[in-house]
């Protein structure tokens, strides 16, 4: 019997993903700003100051004492001055005179509401207004959007535009976050050439690198590519020793089978501790994950040689293992409806390609392409998703909601 689990469920799978991720996290640094974009938090982040900061106009207009509007009529406000964004605070509004003011400035001590500028008719040193007042419209108060100690973002957020500017409005210019992970990319057999190369007979160019590489880069990794292994267990340990010693993840594609040049899972049964061999997923049921060992610190994991597999294996597993590593919460999985029936013969969790599509209702639907072996490169690039259909055979019927893992 192995010591390692073997046929496990995707769950399973995915479970031991984010226990070896943990045990790797990789370490905080604090980045500024402008380099944070993408990168996973490593730490809370609260509020030091509220925002607003102070209470201020919403509008171009004239700040003035809500109930004076009332009694105005037609002799109106004195206007008493003028309040710019950017400055100090003018004078305190008095009863019956206003402040001409503008988007953004403080509003002056007295006033509570501001008239907009186009409501306004202004003859000398009075301003007439037209319409209903409302008590504190056109009013930003201090502190509405944030108070002082409020939880801004949650370590584990990937950081976006709108968490940037959230700090940046609190003052900050760095922000703690885990180093991304560096990833080596191999991929394996004696059949493989490179694309602009002569095609001899029996040979195939290899596509597996380059569409590993574009989804690491599309995750936001800035993976290192390998020159393709041969089929020599020697020249695989070797190479698999130094990436081992020098990267934090190493991506194998193909050679982790169970056929006569199919050398991984045997090196690293050997040379560094198995996690688990084979999921029951279709595609990608040969999927190894091995850590530690003399093959240096890496996690290594290694995706089946079939271009669906990879594709699907390193969406559903592979980038659930670089996010871990930087401590980012799992990706939820999106629900979509079936827009056809589909049966479903066999028993392994399954990974069908398919393409998403808004009923202009807001309601999202999914149609399966009926191309769905894993050699079939066109139809995962005529896909946006995989559809996930659970462990075991039996029949979706058109309108079925079923998960999906957008690419």
């Amino acid at each position: 019997m192995e010591s390692f689990p073997v046929r496990i469920g995707y769950h399973d799978a995915c479970r031991l993903i984010d226990d070896a991720a943990a045990r790797h996290r990789l370490p905080v640094q604090r980045l500024p700003l402008a380099r944070a974009h993408g990168h996973v938090l490593a730490e809370d982040v609260r509020a030091v100051l509220p925002q607003p900061p102070f209470d201020n106009a919403a509008m171009d207009g004239f700040a003035c004492r809500h109930a004076d509007l009332a009694r105005a009529g037609r002799a109106g406000l004195l206007l008493a001055g003028e309040q710019f964004a950017g400055a100090i605070a003018a004078a305190r509004v008095d009863a019956g005179h206003c402040v001409r003011i503008t988007t953004g400035a403080p509003l002056p001590e007295g006033a509570d509401t501001v008239m907009m500028k186009e409501a306004a008719t202004v003859e000398g040193d009075r301003v007439r207004f037209a319409g209903e007042a409302v008590a504190g419209q056109f009013v930003r108060r201090a502190g509405e959007d944030c108070r002082l100690g409020d939880l801004l973002a949650v370590a584990g957020q990937a950081l976006a535009s709108g968490q940037l500017a959230l700090f940046a409005a609190q003052g900050m210019t760095e922000v703690a976050v885990h180093r991304r992970p560096t990833v080596a990319v191999f991929t394996t057999g004696d059949e493989l050439v490179e694309p602009g190369m002569p095609l001899a007979p029996g040979m195939i160019y290899n596509a597996n690198r380059v569409q590993l590489m574009a989804l690491l880069r599309e995750a936001g990794l800035e993976p290192t590519a390998w020159p393709t292994l041969p089929d020599d267990p020697g020249q695989i340990y070797s190479a698999l020793l130094h990436a081992g010693h020098a990267f934090d993840v190493v991506l194998t594609c193909g050679g982790v089978s169970a056929g006569e040049k199919d050398h991984l899972p045997q090196l690293l049964r050997e040379r560094a501790r198995i996690l688990f061999w084979k999921a029951r997923l279709k595609p990608g049921m040969p999927v190894l994950l091995a850590e530690g060992g003399s093959l240096g610190n890496a996690l290594f994991l290694c995706l089946p040689g079939n271009p669906v597999s990879v594709l699907a294996t390193w969406l559903a597993l592979g980038r659930r293992l670089t996010d871990g590593l930087q401590g980012r919460a799992p990706r939820s999985l999106r629900s979509a409806k079936l827009m056809q029936d589909w049966d479903k013969r066999h028993e392994r969790l399954e990974f069908l390609r398919g393409r998403l599509l808004d009923d202009g209702d807001g309601v999202l639907h999914v149609e399966p392409n009926a191309a769905d072996g894993s050699h079939r490169m066109r139809a995962a690039a005529d896909s946006d998703a995989l559809i996930v259909l659970d462990e075991g055979a039996r029949h979706y019927r058109a309108g079925t909601p079923v998960g999906i893992i957008a690419y």
